[in-house]
């Protein structure tokens, strides 16, 4: 339960931050991108909390890489979806190969601070008489 709380928190904290990243034209774009796939692979680590890291990094990096080569479709009813907030922070609207590298580090900064925070819980528990 500590863990699904500890995402829970990391998820907020990145919807956070990465919200502020889009409203401060100073910060590079990539940024947000890189957030917004670290927000992914938090959320998938909430959901699937047993599962083993190299299961979540490819739920999350389908995820991402499927929402990034879906803005090569267009469409009149998914590119007026995209013209909404919700559609501009989910699904984007136009496609960059960067954001592929930048979904890619997201995603391997969410596993360094699992390997960081499971490594805390290990050493708490031997601590524990």
């Amino acid at each position: 339960m500590k863990d699904r709380l500890c995402y829970f928190i990391l998820i907020v904290l990145t919807i956070i931050v990465g919200l502020l990243s889009r409203h401060y034209a100073a910060i590079p774009l990539f940024i947000g991108d890189v957030l917004w796939a670290l927000m992914v692979y938090f959320i998938m680590r909430f959901l699937f909390i047993k599962a083993q890291t190299n299961r979540i990094v490819i739920y999350s990096m389908s995820f991402c890489y499927a929402i990034e080569f879906s803005q090569l479709y267009k469409a009149p009813w998914i590119d007026k979806l995209r013209h909404t907030l919700f559609g501009r922070l989910v699904l984007g609207d136009t496609f960059l190969w960067g954001d592929l590298l930048s979904y890619t580090v997201g995603i391997a900064i969410g596993v360094l601070i699992s390997l960081f925070i499971n490594k805390k819980a290990r050493l708490r528990e031997l601590k524990t008489p």
